[in-house]
């Protein structure tokens, strides 16, 4: 009967094991990436904050509400925030303690980090005043 169809009773699943082993190795690849970014942030309890303060040589900067900064009771230009705690940095070597009030940016907080983290300051801590 040559009208009659064989049936396909077979899947073959070759184009999708070949699919999956392409996705395996991309994933493999891009793994040891994905641990390289970000910063690593470490929380301490407010009780070990306050021992600390008072126990090391701190750089202390406020971020106020209006996102001024704040060093010992002086503001510093927003321009001029690097200088002023790369000198203060080399009289206190523990690092840079940035206290936020409750209403300041993330932005003002970042911008601060970024230009002590650029003036060679290497330990920064965050806390909320």
């Amino acid at each position: 009967m040559a009208g009659q169809r064989k049936t396909f009773n077979e899947i073959n699943i070759t184009p999708l094991t070949d699919i999956f082993l392409v996705l395996l190795i991309i994933m493999m690849v891009i793994a040891p990436l994905l641990d390289q970014q970000g910063l690593n942030l470490a929380v301490p309890n407010m009780i070990e904050v306050q021992d600390e303060i008072k126990d090391s040589k701190l750089v202390k900067v406020l971020v106020t509400d209006e996102d001024k900064y704040m060093l010992d009771g002086n503001e510093i230009p927003v321009n001029k925030a690097g200088a002023v705690i790369a000198e203060q940095a080399k009289e206190n070597p523990d690092g840079l303690l940035i206290m936020t009030q409750n209403n300041a940016t993330h932005g003002a907080v970042v911008k601060l980090m970024d230009e002590a983290r650029n003036n060679g300051v290497v330990n920064i801590s965050i806390m909320e005043y």
